[in-house]
């Protein structure tokens, strides 16, 4: 039987739990809880499954920890339906009317499942990533990190095996409602393929940085064995149709230069959200469209300070605390954190030469000693100045320019006790600055629009009255964050096709995803769409 909202108080608690897996104490607690609400004894309990796990902290003083449990009792009879709803699909037998070469363009989350589901159906999938694979990528970007002069503009932090993600905290909490049990199933997928076993039930899963990277390349394993091919430093160039229907790509070989063209019925344009040479080769031959996104900063506490706020006295038993915040200013901005990740590092997430921009990353443990988060700003068309597709990413690249300048390549950082004065920061105070890459301190007020320093400013005074600390003086900023999300979305119709028939734009570069989950979310619904399409044509 499902029992929904059972809670433990964090008072019960002995022993400190900084993973967030259900622990054997929290297992013979709640076996003690079930026993008391059905009067039976603990022999009776044949056995307990956890399915959802989260943290009540609203009543600092009597916090909580609230589970959704399976119980089967001895002599029951089981009921309850543990089969995933999108499995049959997912392996299911596709009918032979579907033919011709299949090719997914990008190996971020949405295009690795959608190669997935299309191996797994027999659909021998071609996968074709610019950058390179997962080894020779991490070792790419700690030489950047390293050295700001050494970045690749193929393969980087943002480009290459895993997508942006793979140098992220690997969040896997999303806000799409999905009846069809796709995000049950990615999870499913992912623990199959090595991601700890606690991201089927935490509130707020995360996989980290470390153990995302093994998971990626287990999955690319996979696809190979099932008849799919995928092929890095592979670069799209151009796509070649006939009678408006696609043909043909023209790619690149990024280590010879060599050019080649691949036929293909149909291709998959899962590029990611910093994809801007791709939105360049393809403007005016697909209809694309301007997307608002927002941009900001990055701040960085100390995690025991946030532990603190969040938990109180509960801090050092309980996982490391995170936070949502979301404020609109006096003049309608909206201004809110976004991928905040506790105990880890801000990174250098550059993708151009001439241009710095940041983002968050922390491991599996998150036991690096801040927590950070971007604090952002919303961005909206008007704000761009002209109706051209490109301006949303013409104007990131105006302010990651003003960062790149400021630090000369390196992340420019301050503490936001001198951001509020326009004051160039010379040392940091009490909270260490923590990031991936070098860094140089200055005034970041200058690599941001006016209005977008003065809603930060506004909101962090007002997020100080709902988190203790949150404002202090010493608080250090990292700048730019500007990739939220893509500034341009490639139109699709019901069929998820573009105006080019056989091209089906996906996930968060084609402006259908914010994030891992609803970007791999994204890829099975591709995959799924085109085995549909196929089928009833």
């Amino acid at each position: 039987m499902i029992i929904n909202q059972l809670k433990i108080s964090a008072d019960k608690l002995t022993k400190a739990n900084r993973s967030g897996m259900v622990s054997d104490e929290e297992i013979k607690l709640i076996r003690k809880k079930v026993c008391r609400m059905f009067k039976v004894g603990e022999s009776d309990i044949e056995k307990i499954i956890v399915l959802k796990k989260s943290i009540d902290a609203r009543k600092k003083h009597n916090l909580c920890l609230i589970y959704n449990v399976d119980v089967l009792l001895k002599n029951e009879r089981k009921t309850t339906e543990t089969n995933n709803p999108f499995e049959p699909m997912a392996e299911g037998i596709v009918p032979d009317k579907l033919k011709g070469k299949i090719v997914v363009v990008g190996a971020g989350p949405a295009g690795l499942f959608c190669t997935y589901i299309l191996a797994l159906n027999g659909l021998n999938p071609v996968l074709i990533e610019q950058g390179s694979d997962m080894n020779e990528r991490i070792r790419q970007t700690e030489e950047f990190w390293r050295d700001c002069s050494k970045l690749g503009e193929f393969s980087n932090v943002v480009f290459g095996e895993g997508g942006a993600g793979t140098f992220s905290d690997g969040k896997l909490n999303t806000n799409v409602k999905d009846k069809s049990g796709m995000i049950a199933y990615v999870k499913k997928v992912f623990v199959e393929h090595g991601a700890p076993e606690e991201i089927t039930y935490l509130d707020k899963p995360h996989i980290g940085t470390d153990k995302l990277r093994e998971v990626i390349v287990n999955i690319r394993n996979d696809i190979n064995k099932m008849g799919g091919k995928v092929f890095f430093n592979t670069y799209m160039q151009d796509i070649i149709t006939n009678d408006n229907n696609i043909s043909k790509i023209c790619v690149m070989d990024t280590l010879t230069g060599k050019e080649s063209q691949i036929k293909c019925d149909k291709l998959v344009l899962a590029i990611g959200h910093s994809a801007r040479k791709t939105y360049e080769k393809l403007k005016g031959v697909l209809k694309m469209q301007q997307k608002e996104f927002a941009m900001g900063l990055r701040v960085q506490h100390k995690q025991e300070d946030i532990d603190r706020a969040q938990y109180g006295e509960y801090a050092k038993l309980l996982p490391h605390a995170d936070y949502k915040l979301r404020y609109h200013t006096e003049k309608g901005r909206a201004v809110y954190s976004f991928c905040m990740c506790p105990g880890g590092y801000v990174v250098n997430t550059s993708t151009e030469n001439g241009r710095t921009v940041v983002n968050g990353m922390s491991n599996h443990d998150r036991a690096g000693e801040n927590a950070n988060s971007a604090i952002v700003v919303n961005v909206t068309r008007d704000d761009l100045g002209n109706d051209d597709v490109m301006a949303g990413v013409e104007f990131q690249r105006k302010w990651e320019e003003c960062a790149y300048q400021l630090a000369k390549g390196k992340i420019p950082v301050q503490k936001y006790g001198d951001f509020k004065k326009k004051a160039a920061t010379i040392q940091a105070g009490n909270i260490n600055v923590l990031v991936k890459g070098e860094y140089a301190f200055g005034d970041l007020n200058s690599a941001l629009p006016g209005f977008v320093s003065e809603a930060i400013v506004e909101a962090m005074e007002y997020f100080g009255g709902v988190i203790e600390g949150y404002a202090n003086d010493d608080v250090i900023l990292c700048g730019v964050e500007t990739r939220t999300s893509s500034p341009v979305r490639i139109v699709r119709d019901k069929t998820m096709q573009a105006n080019i028939r056989g091209v089906y734009p996906c996930g968060e570069g084609a402006g259908y995803a914010g994030g891992i989950m609803s970007a791999a979310v994204d890829g099975i619904k591709v995959a799924k769409q085109i085995m549909l399409t196929d089928m009833y044509n």
